[in-house]
């Protein structure tokens, strides 16, 4: 989270004060989230993910979120980004045997290993990824997600639920951010022979005949991210009160398309900056 600024003072009634001034985020609605676009709750986990790994290996050690919970993050840009560091501890327990190691979840248990050093191994950064996967993961991630996607998605939340030996946060950031599965995915699409023939419209828009579609950028209308001219039409020919589609010029953060989705092209008027394609019917 971004500091612009601090004051620190002593005062009569709350000794030790310190204020921080820090960038504004939008509370996380999980619900809210659940209606948004896979690509964004892809993004939201990328970026939960490198948090992961800058806590695990922060300058000051391996720091936990003991209040590890959405009230304590807020969205900043697309981005998950953590607020309250109240509760951060870098104190790794310490222990003479491996259940001394012993952590414990609503829903299950685990016992990690007691180094030569009296320390529990890596126990900051499991119960970090642990909260992240029952709080994050396997909510936003496997949702509607791409079917080619699915294995990595299985093995990363299977790696922060079980602990295996792929669950620490340096391997969950290398896959989810260098993986050619998910670089692919939001570069190229196979699309089918589209059904119907399209009229297209350069410099024109089509301001009204909206209607609603899930997922959408859109709360109005059918505003969804294409690759290319060819998923615009497959999505169009999909809807079968879809009559007309509108590119702009603007792109989601992996570079898709935005496309509005009409139900009928009746009143077009012009607009430099999209292009329309009007299905020709017989």
């Amino acid at each position: 989270f971004q500091l612009y600024g601090y004051c620190y003072q002593d005062s009569n009634d709350i000794p030790d004060t310190l204020t921080t001034i820090t960038e504004l985020g939008s509370p996380l609605e999980m619900i809210q989230l659940l209606q948004t676009s896979w690509e964004d709750r892809f993004r939201i986990c990328l970026s939960l993910v490198r948090l992961l790994h800058y806590l695990a290996h922060s300058p000051l050690g391996s720091v936990t979120l003991l209040d590890f919970r959405p009230r304590q993050f807020v969205i900043v840009d697309g981005e998950l980004k953590v607020t309250d560091l109240d509760d951060a501890s870098i104190e790794e327990s310490s222990c003479t045997s491996n259940s001394d190691c012993f952590m414990e979840f609503p829903a299950r248990n685990f016992t990690l290993p007691c180094s030569v050093e009296g320390r529990c191994q890596s126990m900051n950064e499991k119960r970090n990824l642990y909260n992240a996967y029952r709080f994050f993961f396997t909510y936003l991630l496997p949702h509607s997600a791409p079917s080619s996607l699915r294995p990595l998605l299985d093995k990363i939340v299977n790696a922060t639920g079980n602990h295996n030996k792929h669950g620490n946060a340096k391997y969950l950031a290398l896959e989810l951010s260098h993986s050619p599965s998910v670089n692919s995915e939001f570069t190229q699409k196979c699309v089918k022979s589209a059904n119907a023939q399209y009229r297209r419209v350069p410099e024109a828009f089509i301001p009204d005949e909206n209607y609603r579609c899930w997922p959408s950028y859109h709360h109005k209308g059918c505003l969804l991210s294409v690759f290319d001219v060819n998923e615009a039409i497959e999505i169009c020919d999909s809807y079968s009160q879809c009559k007309a589609f509108v590119l702009t010029n603007q792109t989601t953060w992996t570079g898709r398309q935005l496309v509005f989705f009409k139900m009928a092209s009746n009143h077009i008027v012009p607009d430099p900056d999209k292009i329309t394609y009007v299905k020709v019917t017989d």
